[in-house]
């Protein structure tokens, strides 16, 4: 069965939920913040989150946007919203599906498993080969990467976009296709690339003053490619 985290500020409906899906087996924690939701999805794994919309401390649709900067983890918008504009909106900003309330625990429960369904799919392709560019050492499959032979103690965001520009060494990848590709949204605001570019440099040793992986063309993209002392540059 999953392990679920619900986030939902009406205690009675957040009762129900936990009380229903433990019955089904499921692995239950629950929340009642947006913040709180955040500092959960950063500690534990979860398998699916249903995220309730109307929380006191943050909106939901900005919640998931939060999310989306943290975490890969499937998302069910649980929403009283039943305007077709906000769906799809929500649909873009990384929500894997929705459910209009008032609804069914087995409703919900469906949903979970084509949601589940779909991830574990996923998951199941082969996974991509080892990974250098100069001396950078990059394994997908065991979330490792090495620098020089030291590792790289990395977030999994940091990870997932270093990952993907080494996998395009030399390509200037543009900032939309970051967000959709590392992010998994259609459209976000560019610091928050910059703040994760900013974190991985560090990281790398170098700057965005004196580069040398990581290299941002203004107003086009980021590209990654070996230092230009490397042998055979």
């Amino acid at each position: 069965m999953a392990s679920v985290l619900v986030v939902e500020d009406d205690q009675f409906v957040r009762s129900a939920l936990i009380r229903h899906l433990t019955e089904a087996s499921h692995t239950v924690r629950s929340v009642g913040t947006a913040l709180e939701a955040l500092r959960e999805v950063a500690h534990f794994r979860f398998d699916v989150v249903v995220l309730d919309l109307g929380l006191p401390d943050l909106d939901g649709a900005e919640a998931l946007k939060m999310l989306r900067g943290i975490t890969d983890v499937p998302v069910i918008i649980a929403t009283a919203r039943d305007d077709e504009t906000e769906i799809v909106r929500l649909l873009n900003d990384g929500a894997d599906d929705y459910l209009v309330k008032p609804f069914s625990v087995e409703h919900l429960s469906a949903r979970m498993t084509a949601v589940l369904r779909r991830a574990r799919a996923a998951g199941a392709e082969p996974p991509p080969t080892l990974i250098r560019v100069g001396g950078l050492s990059i394994d997908p499959l065991r979330r490792q990467a090495e620098l020089d032979g030291l590792p790289l103690d990395l977030t999994r965001r940091e990870f997932d976009l270093l990952a993907f520009l080494a996998g395009r060494p030399g390509v200037v990848v543009p900032r939309k296709e970051l967000l959709a590709e590392v992010w998994q949204q259609s459209y976000g605001d560019d610091q928050t690339i910059d703040v994760h570019l900013s974190w991985l440099r560090r990281k790398l040793g170098e700057t965005a003053a004196r580069p040398r992986y990581l290299h941002t063309l203004r107003g086009v993209g980021v590209k990654l490619e070996p230092p230009r002392s490397e042998p055979g540059r």
